[in-house]
């Protein structure tokens, strides 16, 4: 009997010292999760029809042991990736919540609506899955193709960044299934993380790739709780659907959604009237703006923007396009176009990239400069 007291109490020790450990010693952030933004629906599944909540959003919460920083980091992932990618990279290094977390920020990590933790109905939507060889061309092995101009000069994945590769495999195996459609994608992020934002409070939003767009919804339906909004790579160009050029039309410009301009876009946005502008050189595509005068986003122009480029990613031929569109439109854009700020060979996935910390730190100097 006393050897199985000495046992359970052992096994007791150990438990509080891994409690401890990872969740919220003096010298370690405190973690919190739970779920925001869900509604009750009746859906119906093969012969049967009952209620079901939809739509909510996976969210933790990191806190540091002393807070410095006003206001916290939402951070939304981009297509086929959930929270796990801002936690550490694939080769095991420091990710970009720890970074913000030692600079004294309240971090909030989620998984968009159907992804990850966030569940997902089968009713609802259709699924798709990203396959070995859509990562490798477009993240982790671009310089082994030419499919666009500066896919040559990546050097900055922590691997060859091809199936095999440790790295890789790591990276591969965080992959999730996204919703096909991206009208209904992105209604349901922008209702989820408008959401979000109303629960807890003012917060910089720092979006990437797919939710881009959904960033650009939230801060125009709460530009009074969005501080700033940080666009790696956000989802573009402007009216085109996204490369290659597949998907519906983005109708409001920026957004597949209604966001507020003014004068008003219309109906439909068919107030927006479009001119074609040359490239800005052989290595960029040519850019859809508005015909002067321009409409202005009326609400987003409340919010300062940083869009952010990798030098080899795919976006590296538009994302100029994006940023000159906002800026034509009335909002204030800093663009970090990481080449030509001596920041070289990153892709899109940039934050996992074997310099993350450098970008951070771009990223870290810019917050510190916002003052809302």
């Amino acid at each position: 009997m006393k050897l199985f007291t000495d046992l359970i109490t052992l096994l007791l020790l150990l438990w509080d010292r891994v409690v401890v450990a990872g969740y919220g010693g003096e010298d370690q952030p405190r973690r919190e999760f739970f779920y925001v933004g869900g509604e009750y629906a009746n859906l119906t599944l093969g012969n049967t029809t009952a209620q079901f909540m939809i739509n909510q959003i996976y969210v933790e919460k990191l806190t540091p042991p002393i807070v410095t920083q006003e206001h916290p980091i939402v951070f939304i992932h981009g297509s086929g990736q959930t929270a796990t990618n801002f936690l550490e990279t694939p080769d095991g290094r420091p990710g970009w919540a720890s970074f913000f977390l030692s600079h004294g920020y309240v971090v909030y990590l989620s998984d968009q609506p159907a992804r990850g933790r966030s569940p997902w109905h089968p009713s609802i939507g259709t699924m798709i899955t990203l396959s070995t060889s859509d990562i490798e061309k477009a993240f982790t092995a671009t310089s082994s193709h030419g499919l666009w101009p500066q896919s040559r000069l990546h050097t900055q994945w922590p691997g060859t960044g091809t199936v095999g590769d440790p790295i890789f495999d790591a990276l591969y195996a965080s992959q999730v299934q996204l919703q096909a459609d991206e009208l209904l994608s992105e209604a349901q992020n922008a209702k989820a993380y408008t959401a979000l934002l109303d629960k807890i409070g003012p917060a910089y939003i720092i979006t990437h790739s797919q939710s881009g767009p959904y960033g650009w919804r939230v801060g125009d339906l709460r530009s009074h709780l969005v501080k700033s909004i940080v666009a790696l790579e956000p989802g573009g160009p402007p009216f085109i659907g996204r490369l290659p050029y597949i998907g519906p039309r983005r109708t409001w410009g920026i957004t597949y959604h209604e966001i507020t301009y003014e004068p008003s876009a219309g109906p439909n946005a068919t107030h927006l009237e479009t001119v074609t502008i040359p490239a800005k050189d052989e290595d960029r595509i040519e850019c859809i703006m508005q015909v002067e005068p321009a409409k202005k986003l009326r609400n987003l122009a409340q919010v300062p923007v940083l869009v952010i480029t990798g030098e080899a990613s795919y976006h590296a031929p538009y994302d100029y396009c994006t940023v000159e569109y906002l800026r034509q439109a009335g909002v204030e854009v800093e663009y970090a176009d990481l080449g030509q700020e001596g920041i070289h060979g990153n892709g899109h996935m940039l934050f996992m990239e074997k310099n993350n910390l450098v970008i951070a730190e771009r990223v870290l100097r810019w917050l510190g400069s916002v003052h809302r």
